[in-house]
């Protein structure tokens, strides 16, 4: 029984000492919490009315949101009454070991802000970078997010990214469609010339400036070979890619132009 009331009369000395600090330090959690969020919702507002670039916003957002986090949390074991400057000692070997275990995150972290300085690509580019070809989706402290064109995600390293070839096929606000379309050697130059051009100047997702271009590209073995170069925006390219060599075939067999193929023939023995 003496115990038990020594043990009360322990915690009760206790929550008389410790718990003031305690509620103390819950209530500055909880309003500093707040105010952080408002802070960035103020930050992101006064962002967005300086037409701060979506990526850059995000990362600045997320750096300079986790940065105000770190000094509450600090201020909340300070007011527990527990020694800043040995907490930040510890923190400061704590980070050493951390940063060396982590070399490849501070790394990607490194080659995220360098991306957000250079700005190689932006949201919504057509990039190709790491072996892969996406539209960038996101960029983020540690990675950029891309979407491929079979609309899977891929997640690429800020490191490598940063330190790789990168290219960006949006930056110009065109690209060049690359076809190549075979006549029969029979046919006229000239007149397939002007079937294809047509095809190329009636699509209205083909630009007029730079203008599209038909020439001859090679005589291969059984066929007459012609660069068919349409220009377009970026988000048009599969469109035109498609629609070209589509029409194309259309065009040409309507002009009765022949498109050579491997031919069967039957060979019959003499009786």
């Amino acid at each position: 029984m003496e115990k038990a009331e020594e043990w009360i009369n322990y915690g009760l000395e206790l929550a008389k000492e410790f718990g003031p600090k305690l509620l103390t330090a819950i209530l500055i959690y909880i309003i500093g919490s707040w105010v952080i969020k408002r802070i960035i919702s103020a930050t992101r507002k006064v962002m967005s009315k300086s037409k701060y670039e979506e990526s850059l916003q995000k990362f600045l957002l997320n750096l300079f949101s986790w940065t105000l986090k770190v000094f509450l949390i600090i201020l909340v074991i300070s007011r527990l009454g527990v020694d800043v400057t040995t907490f930040a000692a510890v923190i400061a070997a704590a980070g050493l070991a951390v940063g060396l275990a982590l070399q490849g995150s501070l790394s990607n972290f490194a080659g995220g802000v360098l991306l957000m300085i250079f700005k190689p690509y932006r949201i919504g580019d057509l990039v190709e970078a790491q072996g892969v070809l996406g539209v960038v989706k996101e960029i983020e402290i540690f990675t950029t997010k891309l979407v491929s064109p079979e609309n899977k995600l891929l997640i690429i390293p800020n490191g490598a990214m940063a330190n790789g070839n990168i290219t960006n096929y949006t930056a110009e606000g065109q690209i060049r469609v690359d076809t190549v379309i075979g006549v029969d050697y029979g046919e006229d130059i000239k007149k397939t010339k002007e079937v294809l051009l047509g095809v190329l100047t009636s699509n209205p997702l083909v630009l007029k400036d730079p203008a599209p271009s038909v020439n001859v590209l090679e005589l291969a073995d059984s066929s007459v070979n012609f660069a068919v170069r349409p220009f377009c925006k970026p988000e048009h390219y599969w469109d035109v890619y498609f629609a070209t060599y589509e029409n194309c075939k259309l065009a040409l067999d309507e002009a009765g132009i022949e498109i050579p193929y491997p031919h069967q023939v039957n060979i019959r023995k003499p009786e």
